[in-house]
């Protein structure tokens, strides 16, 4: 029975990988291409009414307020988009998206590696360019990710990566960006199963964890600066923290927590850090910015951490940070992530309908996070010589009534909207219709 169970998990895990055919990535761009009429919000606060926008060769070339110039427009692909609203490219940081499928079926996930310390782990490597899931996050407007690992101390290393590829070698945008690492914790609880207080009691181990932690970096600075001719992955793969090539993304939450993070890094000499999660990082705000610490702000849409906290702090925690002179990213980690991940601008929603203007949030999940992750000079915001990674919505992006995309681009590439999840729609929608 046991062996039938087997073989049953396997055929199915091969059946739901047989299936996740995505949609053929689009060619690279032929001709110029004009969008006439739109509201361009670019990305860094500015919006222009009605505006001109021009791309070629995956660069823009013109953006500028149409009412103002004239230009030939002769040879030219022209969109007529008077009435609709232009963005840049929304980003989701710290995501699985392409690393895992399904849950349950073992042969389709692979965010998680064995052991603590794996800053040598490459999600890049293992990111599914054919998932059904990322094929998703497109009609939303979500079009780049950092795919990132789970599990362990040191996850691994992440990557990020634009949503329209046909392998993750055309999909990689910038290669190996930053180690995650995940903070001990400052409490613990019991283990209920074997008689143990289940309540919240300190971590009598965090010290002891933090020294591992240090002698590890510690050693891996040793190894790199040293001419020694044995290979150690791990410890090579953590070059990047103290010559500026990769951030230290420390995922983090709590005043002390945090506050700790921060000091360790620069104890460290880290280049660049930039804390996850963020909970509690309201009261520290002058520490952050003293030191140019950056938030990627764990999700919008759930309940608050602990039962002190206010019971709307989730939704005005991005105001309460960028008031205090902070960076901040939003972020969707937690349950059914990836699937959350397609959410990522009603998460900015929120957060401009709990303090920030309808720009700022904005900025919050594109020039921002472009600004966190490092790929600020080509992506993010909607400038002469960016990239031309950007769509057209019906409405306002960033509420789901209104975020209804007629095109987008990744790199001047006009992209197909079509999903798994809009051919359900089409094929469903009928059914009830009477005859």
């Amino acid at each position: 029975m046991k062996f039938k169970t087997h073989i049953f998990t396997i055929l199915f895990g091969l059946f739901v990988i047989g299936m996740q055919g995505q949609q053929t990535p689009a060619p690279k761009q032929s001709s110029a291409i004009a969008i006439v009429g739109a509201t361009a919000h670019i990305g860094n606060g500015s919006v222009i009414e009605n505006s001109l926008i021009i791309f070629k060769d995956g660069k823009i070339e013109t953006i500028v307020d149409g009412s103002l110039v004239k230009m030939d427009l002769n040879g030219m692909t022209v969109i007529p988009a008077s009435g609709k609203h232009v963005y840049p490219g929304f980003i989701v940081p710290n995501s699985t998206l392409g690393l895992v499928e399904i849950d349950a079926v073992r042969a389709t996930d692979d965010e998680d590696e064995i052991g603590p310390l794996n800053p040598n782990i490459r999600s890049i490597i293992a990111y599914n360019t054919e998932s059904k899931v990322v094929e998703s996050m497109r009609p939303n407007g979500v079009l780049l990710a950092q795919v990132t690992p789970r599990g362990g101390r040191i996850s691994g290393t992440s990557s990020i990566v634009q949503l329209d590829a046909w392998n993750w070698e055309d999909a990689a945008i910038k290669t190996d960006d930053g180690i995650h690492l995940n903070w001990p914790s400052l409490f613990t609880r019991g283990r209920w199963w074997l008689g143990e207080d289940p309540n919240l009691k300190p971590n009598d181990n965090y010290e002891k964890q933090l020294n591992d932690l240090s002698n590890f970096i510690k050693e891996s600075k040793a190894y790199n600066s040293s001419n020694t001719n044995a290979p150690n992955l791990k410890l090579e793969a953590m070059e990047g923290l103290f010559n500026k090539n990769k951030t230290l993304f420390i995922h983090a939450n709590g005043e002390k927590a945090i506050t700790d993070a921060v000091n360790f890094s620069k104890q460290h000499g880290v280049s660049k850090t930039v804390i996850v999660g963020g909970d509690g990082a309201q009261h520290i705000g002058p520490f952050l910015k003293s030191n140019n610490i950056s938030v990627l702000l764990n999700r919008v849409h759930r309940t608050p951490s602990s039962d002190d906290d206010d019971y709307d702090l989730p939704f005005k925690m991005a105001k309460l940070l960028v008031d205090q002179g902070i960076t901040v990213g939003l972020e969707t980690s937690g349950q059914m992530e990836r699937m959350n991940s397609r959410n990522l601008p009603f998460y900015a929603g929120t957060a401009a309908a709990y303090g920030l203007t309808k720009e700022q949030a904005l900025q919050l999940i594109t020039l921002n996070t472009a600004t966190i992750l490092g790929i600020e000079n080509n992506y993010g915001s909607l400038e002469v010589g960016k990239s031309a990674t950007l769509f057209i919505s019906e409405g306002d992006a960033l509420d789901m009534r209104t975020n209804i995309l007629s095109h987008a681009f990744i790199d001047g590439r006009q992209i197909s909207l079509e999903t798994h999840q809009t051919k359900l729609w089409k094929r469903y929608s009928k059914k009830y219709e009477s005859n």
